[in-house]
């Protein structure tokens, strides 16, 4: 088929380790996967906005060859769906959605700073992935970041973005508190995308639990007959 590239964004409080299930099954087929950490303006996470992110999103799939697709999970769905106008393909993994569909979430108040990192425990690691083996959520734990509430509260506010004229997955969980499953299937039916609901009963249980390689493959095998070498 041709090498293909493939960009994967993390979630807010993550990092491109996120993705390491993800990356070894895309390597496998064929991808060329760049899985890059989303860094803070240079005044810090206080000053860091969503332009910020989504300007670091579109430079780095401008610099992957075509054809190539973006992989995006929560906040980094969401910048997957601002910078779809490049790519050849998208899969959103529980995505937090763009506007009208943002009406719909619940609502949250966010500090200047989410101080994920400094209040992680290993017990809430656990909680929040139930599905995930010991292994990885000690890595997790170790791993999560600080955020900016400020990208957060604009998430929440609604992000506009023009339906994406490619093909698109989006990848659900059966059980999410983070985005109800049922604003992800809307926001699908809507656009007439394609939907790949999963057992996993968390967030992130499609990237860091037993079957993420599973849901994975199942994205390649999508990719393969949608997205087409061009």
């Amino acid at each position: 088929m041709g090498t293909r590239a493939a960009l994967l964004v993390h979630g807010a409080g993550g990092g491109g380790w996120e993705w390491q299930l993800w990356r070894g099954v895309f390597e496998a087929a064929g991808f060329q996967v760049e899985a890059p950490d989303l860094m803070p303006a240079p005044a810090g996470l206080s000053a860091t906005r969503f332009g910020d992110y989504q300007t670091q999103v579109g430079d780095a799939l401008a610099a992957l060859p075509r054809p190539r697709v973006l992989v995006g999970a929560s906040l980094g769905g969401l910048l997957a769906l601002g910078a779809a106008a490049d790519a050849d393909a998208v899969v959103l993994v529980n995505p937090l959605p763009p506007a009208p569909w943002h009406a719909d979430m619940p609502a949250r108040d966010w500090p200047e700073v989410v101080h994920w990192r400094r209040d992680a425990r290993l017990t809430g690691t656990r909680r929040a992935m139930p599905e995930a083996d010991d292994a990885t959520a000690l890595f997790a734990f170790r791993h999560w970041r600080d955020e900016s509430g400020a990208v957060l509260c604009e998430a929440q506010r609604g992000v506009a973005v023009a339906r994406p004229a490619c093909p698109v997955l989006c990848v659900v969980s059966d059980h999410d508190e983070d985005v109800p499953p049922a604003i992800t299937r809307a926001m699908a039916e809507a656009w007439g995308a394609d939907v790949l609901q999963t057992l996993s009963a968390s967030h992130v249980g499609p990237l860091l639990g037993r079957g993420a390689a599973d849901i994975a493959a199942q994205a390649v095998e999508w990719l393969n007959r949608a997205a087409k070498p061009g």
